[in-house]
């Protein structure tokens, strides 16, 4: 190691950028995860929040609450904020607070002023504050009057920070946050509008709050709570952080095992340029065992620097994106070392380095001396031992059972595991096709295609190395950048033009009539359908609470929180029944349901089976009668369960209904909402292109994060590649020299070797594009269940991105060898 690090760049950079890569992603998600636990209490609200939706809680639910601390009820809902004219408006998620909130955490707003004085009633109505947006959408000053429902608001401030808004799930709307009194004189609360109540408690010091959860739900069973715990202040998007981590570190361990190649190629081009050192040893009678170690040794010395590189960087990682994520997240990222992250960082370095080193480690063992002092020939190899090829195997499964250990999904783990080791072999296939498509290629007149033609085959090509170097890389960020293109465009454009104009939400029972009046007036030409809707949670499946069961990654979102129901006595025009019968329409027995196809198969339920739905407060038991197909990407009106009619007999609901516009324009969108919010203000209007906006400003916040971990990827096959490139070097200088010798030219030489380089880059890109498309085909139209869409543009782009990094780097390896002189290298042959 005296030579210095020579030869051994592209190796730390290898291990660098993958350690680095996994130790960055796992340190900020800690980093997010801790800023949660935190600030759990003032996340949620309190120590407990007990959530009810459509109803209040009742005079002895609220004595029992009351009597466990400091309590403070919000109430929350969407709703549409409208001038004071009625020319415009917008969606608001409305939130009414009483006069303890917040019990933990603080309210920013501007002007600085409490809660109480900017919320307090005036001689026209009360006070209000607001998001920005909000002021923006509308084209409002603090000062300025709107109106929500049959109330007068006065905006008397923006309000900056909430400190209990990640808790409440995605918003779709700016905040609008008034009183409860202000709520309940707007007359927007009306039996079965769809509002959530919620009633947070600050418990005293010693009280365990997972404890009293246990003891509510016992002694209320029917009373439908959801109640969380500052442990579980924002579920939803904890989950999210955990998916998406373990997502980005499987690019990152994507990252390392390709750099893994480069490993092997760095030790490879190392211990050919220490073959007289290597034979000298074995001169003098050192076993092959004495040499693997002595150089393991110095392998795994270079590699600790590597890996210890990747984790100081790693470890900077969070200091640098905290304010970023502050700005998209509202919690607190106080940027610290996490020494479990960089450990898991180090153990996938460690055993990457050591996995690809001891390939080619263990064919140097049982090469003689002689082969080794001559430095041209093939005799310099010689097979590997299946002790060290095990041995690699066994380093192998344990990275995938290190990986499969981290993962919360598993399937997606192994899933991931396998595909890496399939590329592996495929890629391995697809470069013994092309060398033997080289060997058959009929004879050419030109020299340096000829030339080009013969390297492809020869013994000791480029071929393999080029093509698994490359080949996975591109792959990668192919199926990466189809999957982006095909979401946005069926979001942006093909989800937008099946999907209804506009979502009605709380209308009530009795106006239905006149609201089907209104429409027809406003917009006559079109289809308006709607279906009665309530709330409620599934609580037992099989007379086994849901509480107590193992719920499954697919379909478990059935079973998490609160899900729309409604009745109908046929079966709905947009679905298709898949298994059993739909009720008659005067039925009236036992309750039954039907249930969503997909969803019920992934939760293992079968017709017969019976679940209890908690809606109002009450419990109803209802018999799967059948199972129905549904295009959930229609977003037409779809419910996961559809009950018959009995079993809802009686009980105080609102209606849903969706509008389809044939040829709309903007101004005839304006009329129609214009029209509804001042004749029927308690309804909430959501235009779906508002909606879809937002979903898809979310995916290009996620697909921005997934291309940078994807280059990290493609930076680590382009490592490799030069790499590969370096290593075979000095095969390229033995053929150079001969050839100058037997007459060729400097420019012969360099077409022969860019031709080669052209065709080598080609065919990994053509491979690149086709695999790419058929795994981006896979997840687009079997996982995600969208239309698929070949993009060219990406696929033209792998295509030139391909040849200009293997002609580019290929050449700069190359020229430098064009110029060496005959004779040192003729003397050793």
């Amino acid at each position: 190691m005296r030579g210095g690090l020579s030869g051994f760049y592209i190796f730390l950079a290898c291990i660098t950028l993958g350690v680095f890569a996994i130790a960055a992603v796992n340190s900020v998600a800690s980093m997010m995860a801790e800023g949660i636990r935190t600030e759990g209490r003032a996340i949620l609200g309190g120590d407990l929040r007990f959530a009810l939706v459509q109803r209040e809680v009742a005079p002895d639910e609220r004595s029992y609450i009351e009597g466990l601390g400091q309590v403070s009820e919000t109430a929350t809902l969407r709703s549409m904020a409208r001038l004071s004219d009625g020319s415009d408006q917008s969606l608001a998620e409305v939130k009414a607070i009483d006069g303890t909130y917040p019990l933990y955490g603080s309210v920013a707003t501007t002007p600085d002023r409490p809660l109480g004085e900017l919320l307090a009633e005036t001689e026209g109505g009360f006070g209000a504050v607001a998001a920005q947006e909000l002021f923006d959408r509308l084209g409002l000053s603090t000062g300025d009057t709107i109106r929500l429902g049959d109330l007068n608001l006065t905006l008397t401030g923006v309000l900056d920070r909430e400190p209990d808004l990640l808790s409440e799930g995605m918003a779709f709307a700016p905040r609008l946050m008034v009183s409860r009194d202000a709520l309940q004189a707007s007359g927007l609360v009306q039996p079965g509008s769809l509002v959530e109540y919620d009633y947070k408690v600050r418990l005293p010091a010693n009280a365990d709050a997972e404890v009293i959860a246990e003891q509510a739900n016992d002694r209320f069973p029917t009373a439908g709570f959801r109640i969380r715990t500052a442990n579980e202040a924002a579920p939803s998007l904890q989950r999210n952080i955990e998916r998406f981590s373990q997502f980005l570190t499987l690019v990152g361990l994507t990252a390392l095992i390709v750099g893994g190649v480069g490993v092997a190629n760095a030790v490879n081009a190392y211990l050919d340029a220490k073959r007289h050192v290597i034979a000298t040893f074995k001169s003098m009678g050192a076993s092959g065992r004495f040499v693997v170690v002595l150089y393991l040794i110095q392998i795994m010395t270079l590699a600790a620097l590597g890996i210890l590189l990747g984790l100081v960087l790693g470890m900077i990682a969070p200091f640098l994106t905290a304010r970023f994520l502050e700005s998209l997240i509202p919690v607190s990222a106080d940027a610290s070392i996490y020494p479990g992250a960089l450990a898991i960082a180090a153990a996938f370095g460690v055993l990457t380095a050591l996995t690809f080193a001891l390939i080619p480690l263990g064919r140097t063992r049982d090469v003689p001396a002689t082969a080794l002092f001559r430095e041209a020939g093939s005799g310099g190899t010689a097979p590997m031992r299946w002790t060290y090829l095990g041995a690699a195997i066994v380093l192998a499964l344990m990275i995938s059972a290190l990986a499969l250990f981290m993962a919360r999904d598993k399937t997606v783990a192994l899933i991931f595991l396998c595909g890496t080791a399939a590329s592996f072999i495929i890629l391995r296939l697809v470069a013994m096709g092309i060398q033997s498509l080289a060997r058959r290629a009929p004879s050419v007149r030109s020299t340096p295609l000829r030339l080009a033609i013969g390297n492809i085959h020869r013994p000791g090509a480029l071929t393999p190395s080029v093509v698994l170097s490359l080949g996975l890389g591109l792959t990668l960020l192919v199926t990466l950048a189809i999957i982006d293109y095909d979401l946005r465009q069926e979001i942006g454009s093909g989800l937008a033009n099946r999907a209804p104009d506009f979502f009605f939400v709380d209308i009530q029972n009795g106006e239905m009539d006149a609201f089907r009046e209104e429409i027809a007036t406003l917009a006559p030409n079109a289809t308006l359908d709607a279906a009665p809707m309530l709330r409620g949670r599934i609580t037992h499946l099989n007379d086994q609470d849901v509480a107590t069961m193992e719920i499954p990654a697919e379909g478990g979102w059935v079973l998490r929180g609160d899900r729309g129901v409604t009745y109908s006595p046929v079966v709905p025009d947009n679905a298709t029944l898949t298994e059993g019968e739909w009720w008659p329409e005067d039925y009236q027995g036992e309750p039954l349901v039907s249930f969503a196809a997909e969803e019920g198969g992934e939760l293992g339920l079968e017709v017969g089976d019976t679940l209890t739905v908690n809606v109002l407060g009450r419990n109803i038991t209802a018999r799967i009668a059948n199972f129905r197909a549904i295009e959930w990407e229609s977003l037409s009106i779809n419910f996961v369960m559809v009950f018959s009619p009995n079993a809802f007999a009686g009980a105080p609901h609102s209606w849903l209904a969706t509008l389809s516009m044939d040829a709309d324009t903007e101004a005839e969108e304006k009329a129609v909402v214009n029209g509804v919010t001042n004749r029927f203000p308690a309804v909430t209007t959501v235009r779906v292109k508002e909606a879809l906006d937002a979903v898809n400003g979310l995916i290009a916040q996620l697909a921005l994060a997934i291309r940078v971990a994807a280059a990290v990827a493609l930076v680590a096959s382009v490592l490799v590649l030069a790499g590969a490139l370096a290593a075979g070097n000095r095969g390229r200088m033995h053929d150079a020299v001969v050839l100058k010798t037997l007459g060729a030219t400097r420019i012969t030489l360099i077409q022969a070797f860019a031709t080669e380089y052209m065709l080598l880059g080609l065919a990994t890109g053509v491979f690149a594009i086709a695999a790419g498309a058929a795994a981006s085909w896979f997840v687009v139209d079997w996982i995600m269940t969208l239309p698929y869409v070949f993009n060219w543009t990406v696929a033209l782009t792998t295509l030139i991105v391909s040849l200009v990094l293997t002609v580019g780097f290929g050449l700069a390896g190359t020229w430098r060898i064009l110029g060496q002189k005959a004779a040192p290298v003729l003397r050793n042959l």
